[in-house]
């Protein structure tokens, strides 16, 4: 039997996506090399029956920003403005998009915010995108509006066809199959899903960024952190109580995460499971997304349910 958490309302889902209608690209973090670079990914876009309109500078440089946080904030609220623009997909990650929510309130259900004014609030869209996007992901949630944690347009041509599949079944309101990984016990609860990358997230806690915890099932990936530091992350999450909130915890790829070859180390793999694995609760480790490999398309803020017996996480309807 499913434990359920307290915390029941799922966020609000954006209206499916037809063909036909207008997506929109923004650089909301790191720079491109070049325009070239997102081109293969707007065009599996445009091949599945999308407009794709990319945003006025994502070919913008300041330093290792897509532009400054104004012209980066800029792109996000005129995507957020077009009335024909229905989901708002993430070039690249990287590092700078925590750095727009600073002084930054979303219009989409209040039509307020020292950011962008509109007169009436508007239709929630789409956000797509990982890795450093889960600081606008995971803001969003906390306005109570449904996100996709899953392909950027420049991660997008290197996802197996059936990768592709999910992320546009997830969008266009078909059933997604659940992920099987392998799971530590701890039965099956239902909750919130929070999906994100760890080093991301945990800069987020305490933050008027962060959604609430209570009862969420949190899906963690990372990459290029050595086990300390992935050590010293998942500490932060145990010191400030966090992890005694959440109902459960998947943990999906941490790519490139080696010990060093030159001193000792425990692996990413048993530092997960130190700091993991004594919560009393369901783990599933093991799951098909993040960086260096398949990435599932998930939502964000809505309910799953993840089983650390059986080892699946299931997206609800």
């Amino acid at each position: 039997m499913s434990r359920q958490s307290p915390l029941m309302a799922p966020r609000t889902l954006p209206e499916p996506l037809q063909p036909g209608d207008r997506v929109t690209v923004i650089t909301p973090s790191g720079a491109l090399p070049s325009l070239e670079a997102i081109a293969a990914g707007v065009e599996i876009w445009r091949s599945r029956g999308f407009e794709v309109t990319v945003a006025a500078g994502c070919d913008r440089r300041w330093g290792y920003l897509a532009g400054t946080d104004a012209q980066r904030r800029d792109q996000l609220a005129a995507a957020l403005a077009d009335s024909r623009c229905r989901a708002i997909v993430c070039a690249r990650g990287g590092y700078g998009a925590a750095r727009l929510l600073e002084d930054w309130d979303w219009p989409l259900l209040a039509g307020r915010g020292s950011a962008l004014t509109l007169g009436s609030a508007i239709a929630p869209k789409w956000l797509v995108g990982f890795s450093d996007v889960t600081a606008l992901l995971w803001s969003l949630a906390k306005q109570g509006v449904a996100g996709v944690h899953g392909p950027l347009i420049t991660t997008l041509p290197q996802e197996p066809e059936p990768m592709r599949d999910r992320l546009f079944d997830l969008l266009m309101g078909r059933v997604i199959a659940p992920l099987t990984g392998d799971g530590w016990g701890g039965g099956a609860v239902v909750g919130p899903l929070l999906p994100a990358n760890l080093t991301v997230a945990t800069h987020l806690l305490q933050t008027r960024s962060q959604p609430s915890l209570e009862g969420a099932i949190l899906a963690f990936e990372d990459v290029t952190e050595a086990p300390y530091r992935i050590d010293r992350l998942l500490t932060q999450w145990r010191s400030t109580g966090a992890l005694g909130a959440v109902a459960g915890v998947a943990i999906g790829r941490f790519s490139q995460c080696e010990p060093p070859s030159d001193r000792p180390s425990l692996t990413v793999e048993e530092v997960l499971r130190d700091r993991l694995g004594d919560l009393g609760i369901p783990v599933v480790s093991g799951l098909p997304f993040g960086h260096d490999g398949p990435n599932a398309a998930l939502p964000v803020g809505t309910l799953a349910r993840l089983d650390g017996d059986q080892g699946i996480l299931e997206c609800l309807p």
